[in-house]
């Protein structure tokens, strides 16, 4: 999944509207306008279409954290300038402070089925040898569950 298809995808699920989204942003120190937001949301196909960096969709999460969560004591994260999927997968279920319950019943929405050993496995440290690179299918349900979930759509 390309950065720009995950940001148009949670924005769709969360309903959020430009101000909004600039207001994700300027949580975390960034300033966008709406025009970089209006191009980061246009089709592949479309000429105005803008990639959106892996710094600025995790900046656009850590935002979303923050919105949902709250802001954390200490020195707020850097955000990445490389994401997997695995990053965008723990960054919405901290988002959501979903359990790993919560996130394979939103899976199961989906009709998606992964047992909780093979859900851990996404969220453990690359180098650890149970460490399970998430593929875009798995994201992709992921983000369906929680599209049925919150918009009540399948």
């Amino acid at each position: 999944m390309t950065t720009n298809d995950v940001m148009r995808r949670v924005r769709f699920i969360f309903d959020l509207n430009d101000a909004k989204m600039i207001e994700l942003f300027s949580h975390v120190g960034h300033t966008v306008t709406r025009a970089q937001i209006s191009d980061w949301l246009k089709k592949d196909d479309d000429p105005a279409y803008v990639e959106c960096t892996d710094t600025e969709l995790a900046m656009f999460l850590n935002g979303f954290i923050v919105e949902k969560r709250g802001r954390k004591d200490g020195p707020q994260p850097e955000p990445e300038t490389e994401l997997s999927n695995n990053v965008i997968f723990l960054k919405l279920k901290i988002a959501l402070n979903m359990q790993a319950e919560d996130v394979l019943e939103t899976l199961r929405r989906a009709d998606f089925w992964l047992s909780k050993h093979e859900l851990s496995a996404f969220f453990r440290k690359p180098g650890h040898k149970h460490f399970r690179e998430c593929k875009d299918q798995v994201l992709r349900n992921f983000l369906n569950g929680l599209k049925d979930q919150y918009r009540g759509e399948a």
